[in-house]
């Protein structure tokens, strides 16, 4: 039997789900980060990999024919030439790419998606600033780095990762005005995310009992993951997460980018994986009821009648998609007496906010929705479902799968077997 591991690398810790050739999980672990008072973080996702490793049965270890990493967008690193990081890794969130933002606009062409504080280029182009960056020979991303640590190749990374650092997933090649700055000779070789690298290194293969023909394969970014293990296969479907925000992302087979509305394509194969991301979502709802109310009083909701309230649920204001506002004030009001109407009524305005941000997306040329898969906490809430339904006008189902960890298992299945 063959098995295909996937490895999340998420913000508090890893997981890892082994699956066989028709996708059925035979093994899955986690491991959360060791908190160090230094937040080494390097060490903290070493550790982790080699430990989710072991945590597969040896039996299982040994069937393992390839893997997979997923890590957070644009969290990165720079190495020296023998793949050591020279400084602590910038994590995904961290802002500091903002003291470089106005060289990034001189740089990059206008409305680049590269122009964000967060952004893989603007991390780059803030440590050439710094005085360790002349021992600099590598920048990685997070997923980059710890694949190398498993099949030894330094200077690979995949066009997911790579999208915010500014590669052409289009034309599949770094633009003219990214190659021509001096650090170029720094940014990775970029291949499909999933492409066989090379087989694990023989140290580790003999260390944790596993074949020695175990390919390791480029990752990919664990939002595009989770997209992965939904099920959603075909243009038209799409997985809206229901979190602490509500994440948008549909299958097209046209490509949208319009940073105004912070809207930005990763290519899927031949497809496009568009996106967007409003701030409303459970944060709100956790404002104002606790898991059991929410859960009792969505029972009670007369979830076939459309509430009359309309609410924009924010924690706090400003918005980006599908409302282009940064100034934008929460509506609450008028706040009810009965918690089962307001409750409804901040349902109803969210299921209204996830059709508008569908109906942008094709407005501005994706793929018409089909059918809704939906992950995070909210997927569990049948009557936000029925509501939903409702608003969307289309089917809304459960991801297959919701964690990361399996669509990335699923990347190196797909992708190893194209080749064998």
């Amino acid at each position: 039997m063959n098995l295909y591991l996937g490895l999340d690398f998420g913000t508090s810790g890893a997981r890892a789900i082994a699956i066989d050739a028709e996708g059925t999980v035979q093994a899955q672990a986690s491991y959360p980060y060791v908190a160090t008072a230094s937040k080494d973080w390097v060490t903290s996702w070493q550790t982790a990999l080699f430990a989710l490793i072991e945590k597969i049965p040896l039996e299982l270890r040994q069937s393992i024919r390839a893997i997979a990493i997923d890590g957070t967008s644009s969290t990165v690193l720079i190495c020296n030439s023998a793949g050591r990081p020279i400084d602590e890794p910038i994590l995904y969130n961290d802002a500091r790419g903002a003291a470089v933002l106005e060289m990034l606009q001189a740089i990059a062409p206008a409305n680049h998606s590269v122009i964000s504080a967060t952004s893989s280029l603007a991390k780059l182009l803030w440590w050439t600033q710094q005085p360790q960056f002349a021992q600099v020979r590598y920048f990685l991303h997070q997923a980059d780095w710890l694949s190398f640590l498993l099949h030894g190749k330094l200077g690979i990374s995949d066009y997911h990762n790579s999208l915010k650092l500014g590669y052409d997933a289009e034309q599949l090649c770094y633009p003219a005005w990214l190659e021509s700055l001096p650090m170029s000779p720094l940014l990775p070789q970029v291949v499909a995310p999933g492409t066989p690298i090379g087989p694990i290194k023989a140290a580790i293969a003999t260390q944790f009992s596993l074949r020695p023909d175990c390919l390791v394969c480029a990752g990919t970014t664990d939002s595009i993951a989770a997209f992965l293990a939904s099920g959603a296969q075909i243009p038209g479907e799409a997985v809206t997460s229901l979190g602490s925000t509500l994440v948008l992302k549909l299958l097209s087979q046209t490509r949208i980018d319009d940073t105004q509305f912070g809207i930005y394509s990763h290519r899927l194969g031949e497809w496009w994986l568009v996106g967007g991301a409003s701030n409303t979502g459970g944060a709100v709802l956790q404002k104002f009821f606790s898991s059991e109310q929410l859960e009792t009083l969505s029972e009670k909701i007369p979830t076939e009648q459309e509430s009359s309230l309309h609410y924009y649920p924010l924690q706090h204001p400003g918005e980006r998609f599908p409302i282009n506002d940064a100034a934008l004030a929460p509506q609450l009001e008028p706040r009810p007496e009965d918690p089962v109407e307001f409750l409804h009524g901040l349902l109803e305005s969210m299921a209204r906010i996830e059709a508008q941000g569908y109906e942008l997306l094709q407005k501005l040329g994706a793929t018409p929705l089909k059918q809704v898969y939906t992950a995070g906490g909210g997927a569990n809430n049948s009557a936000w479902t029925k509501i939903r339904e409702r608003q969307l006008k289309t089917s809304v189902v459960r991801s297959a799968q919701t964690e990361a960890a399996y669509g990335t298992a699923l990347l190196a299945l797909r992708n190893c077997n194209q080749i064998l």
